[in-house]
């Protein structure tokens, strides 16, 4: 594969399973240009959530973050809410409800390969939190909730989907795909676009 070339992973969570959106994400997956390469549902327990998601403290602390800012913007007070103001504190509690979350119902586990396929497929699901995706975007299209909402809640933000990052860690794409499919279940595709390129 060539260094434009990657391989991603999608999860459609199970409030997109629920709502019937399975087929029109991967619709847009493929119309986007690229190419689903493993494939699979699955209802999976509560520990191998919690070995999907990355637990680093600064990765935990970008979670905690962005549910600081929501209460921030709202004029809340998070330590009230939840006694703590600390973001690695506050990513651990998220941790735990997007563990529930993702084990809550079937998820859709997606092994996606194209150019650029990381930064794309993050493009095409638009921002984690729906509120702040535009319109033509996954989360845009089919959801509008907030860390905010979510948090009152005591639950993970309903944002349909997962997609692998690479910003804090340029191996977390291999990796989530590793956790999800092993070798033999990612199939080797010539996807028209690539035809010419190659």
């Amino acid at each position: 594969m060539s260094n434009q070339r990657e391989r991603t992973l999608l999860l459609i969570k199970p409030d997109a399973v629920q709502r019937g959106l399975v087929g029109e994400i991967l619709a847009r997956v493929e119309r986007a240009g690229m190419a689903v390469v493993a494939l699979s549902m699955r209802q999976v327990t509560h520990e191998f959530a919690a070995g999907h998601y990355a637990t680093t403290d600064e990765q935990l602390s970008q979670m905690g973050s962005k549910t600081l800012k929501g209460f921030s913007e709202a004029g809340l007070d998070v330590k009230y809410e939840f006694g703590t103001d600390n973001p690695v504190e506050l990513g651990r509690l998220i941790h735990e409800w997007n563990c529930t979350f993702l084990s809550s119902g079937p998820v859709v586990a997606a092994a996606v390969e194209g150019y650029h396929a990381v930064k794309k497929l993050r493009m095409l699901c638009g921002p984690t939190m729906p509120k702040d995706a535009p319109p033509g975007t996954i989360r845009g299209d089919f959801s509008s909730v907030s860390s905010l909402v979510a948090s009152a809640a005591k639950a993970a933000v309903r944002n349909m989907v997962h997609a692998s990052d690479n910003e804090l860690d340029a191996k977390e794409p291999a990796r989530e795909i590793e956790y999800w499919f092993n070798e033999a279940e990612l199939c080797k595709t010539q996807h028209v676009d690539w035809a010419a390129m190659v």
